[in-house]
C-alpha cells in the first residue's frame, strides 16, 4: 500500500500519528519527507507505472464517486 499526506509541519500532531497507528496496527511501515515542490516526478504518473497501483488508485476514485467504501481519519 503506498499513501501520500501532503500536510504543512504544523499540522502534524497526536491525532494524526494515532490514526495513522490505527490504520496500519501492527504493520511495518515506512515514513518518507520531502519538502513540497522538491519532487520531481509527477506522483500520479509514478502511482500509475504499477498495475497493482492503477487498478487500487481507479477504485478508489469510483468509490469516491459513488460515495462508498469511504473513511473519515480524525
Amino acid at each position: 500500500m503506498y499513501t501520500i499526506y501532503k500536510m504543512k509541519a504544523t499540522e502534524l500532531d497526536d491525532r494524526f500519528l494515532l490514526a495513522l497507528k490505527e490504520m496500519y496496527q501492527n504493520e511495518e511501515i515506512e515514513i518518507s519527507v520531502s519538502e513540497a515542490g522538491q519532487i520531481e516526478e509527477d506522483e500520479t504518473a509514478y502511482l500509475l507505472r504499477s498495475s497493482a497501483n492503477r487498478e487500487r488508485l481507479l477504485k478508489a476514485i469510483d468509490n469516491v464517486t459513488q460515495k462508498q467504501n469511504l473513511v473519515t481519519v480524525g
